[in-house]
This record gives structure tokens, C-alpha cells and sequence, in this order.
């Protein structure tokens, strides 16, 4: 009987050091592919911040714009997370205006949230970003008055943590749970998202459903533009149901279909 429940007892470790070990197996298959297409710069002051082209030409185009951005993170951090950032341009504006936080103004003791015009398509540090949400046409004006409005009021203006937040993502979260007609779904890999201060309960970042957050290190949240998300230690994983597709930290989102 005591080698039986020896036996049972080892047995139970074993099965979760089975499923981490998978759970490895498996982001060691799917990174090298993920970050094939990434920009590696040796150092940030020769890291490229051109343009890609993601962005119409403001010049030419009369209507309004919204989108929002996100390229994974500069050094070894970009393995684990992206940097995310907001571009805005209204009818007839030949330029369009970014609301991003910037970590490293923090050390001048500036404010980390920074509203300025420029290329919103540029490389963040040699990394190419992507376009994440993006509106255009009738009823966009009214959406970045809004826009303004809530990355003005945004409560860590001056603060900035890279773990578990607030930082940039948590950032163009408070945005979007301010503005949900974006329907925003932030990735998994957009660590600090999920951040709600001394808040336990809010809406997911898109501004819909129910999310519970302490201090963004551990929580779950169920909103349709989202589907479900599990956080532990800054890290979420969850599925989506439309489109069909799973979600997984420092790999992302996954379709299914």
C-alpha cells in the first residue's frame, strides 16, 4: 500500500512536468517561424525606423483614418511581447497624428505618452509592425474625437513598467475600453493589456464583455470580440470562436479556419 501511494504521488508531478514539457516543445516549433520575418539590429541607434508602406499615403487620401499598430518589442523582449501604438487621421488631414507610450522617456523623467505626427507605418526598431485594427470613411472623425479625448485622460501619463504594466499596451487598452467601436483584440503577445491598477473588475480591452485583472498577473475575461482569456504572470492564453482560433503567449493568435 505505501508503493502505491508513493507511486501516485510521483505520478502527479510527472503529468504537469509532461505538459510543460509540450507546452515548450511546442513554442520551439512555432518561434522560429514566427519571428523568420523579423528585423534583428544589433544596436537601437542602427535599428531601422522607416516606413513599410502599411499606411495610405495621407496626401491622397481625403477620408479619415484610424489604425492601430503593433511590432514585436526591441531586443530579447520581442520575443515575448509586442509594442503597440495608436495612428489617427482625420477628413482632409494631409498627416496623421500618433498617440504611443514610450518607455525610455521615463530615465529625461518626461511623460511617457507621447502625441506627435509622423509615419505611423514605421519599423519599431528594425521590427516590421502590423496592422492590428483599422477604420476608415463615414463616422471615423466622431471615433478619434474619442480617440483624443481617452489617451488625454489616460491615469499613467507619467508611469511606465515593462512587467506586467503599465506600459505601452495597457496604454492603447485604456483607449480602446474607452472607445469600443474600434472592437479592438489586442493579442496575447500585447503584455500589459490586461493591467488595471487597483481596479479588479473592468471591460476587456475591446471595451466589451468582463475582465478580472489583479494587477495584471492573474485573471480570466469573456467578451465577444475577444472570446476567453486565461492570464497568469502577465501571460494569456484563450480562444476565440469568430473567427475560430487560439491564442497563446509569445506566439499569439493562431486561426483555426
Amino acid at each position: 500500500m505505501y508503493q502505491l501511494n508513493s507511486l501516485a504521488k510521483f505520478k502527479r508531478p510527472m503529468k504537469y512536468l509532461s505538459v510543460l514539457v509540450l507546452f515548450l516543445l511546442l513554442l520551439y516549433l512555432l518561434i522560429p517561424a514566427n519571428f523568420s520575418n523579423q528585423a534583428q539590429a544589433q544596436y537601437w541607434w542602427n535599428a531601422s525606423r522607416e516606413p513599410v508602406g502599411l499606411a495610405p499615403d495621407p496626401v491622397t487620401t481625403t477620408e479619415a483614418v484610424i489604425q492601430v499598430y503593433g511590432a514585436r518589442a526591441y531586443s530579447w523582449r520581442g520575443y515575448f511581447g509586442i509594442h503597440t501604438w495608436i495612428a489617427v487621421k482625420p477628413t482632409g488631414a494631409q498627416a496623421y497624428t500618433i498617440y504611443e507610450v514610450i518607455g525610455w522617456l521615463q530615465r529625461r523623467k518626461a511623460p511617457v505618452l507621447v502625441i506627435y505626427e509622423n509615419a505611423p507605418d514605421r519599423r519599431w526598431y528594425g521590427n516590421v509592425p502590423e496592422i492590428l485594427m483599422e477604420k476608415r470613411g463615414e463616422g471615423v472623425d466622431m471615433l478619434i474625437e474619442k480617440i483624443d479625448q481617452a489617451a488625454r485622460n489616460y491615469p499613467y501619463a507619467k508611469d511606465y513598467t515593462i512587467w506586467p504594466g503599465p506600459n505601452s499596451n495597457t496604454f492603447t487598452a485604456w483607449v480602446s475600453r474607452n472607445v469600443p467601436e474600434l472592437r479592438l483584440d489586442l493579442p496575447p503577445t500585447a503584455i500589459g493589456k490586461d493591467y488595471l491598477g487597483y481596479r479588479l473588475v473592468s471591460q476587456a480591452p475591446s471595451g466589451s464583455g468582463l475582465q478580472i485583472s489583479v494587477f495584471g498577473l492573474m485573471g480570466i475575461l469573456f467578451s465577444e470580440v475577444e472570446g476567453v482569456e486565461f492570464n497568469f504572470l502577465g501571460l494569456s492564453f484563450g480562444v476565440d470562436w469568430d473567427p475560430p482560433a487560439i491564442k497563446l503567449p509569445v506566439v499569439g493568435r493562431k486561426d483555426l479556419n
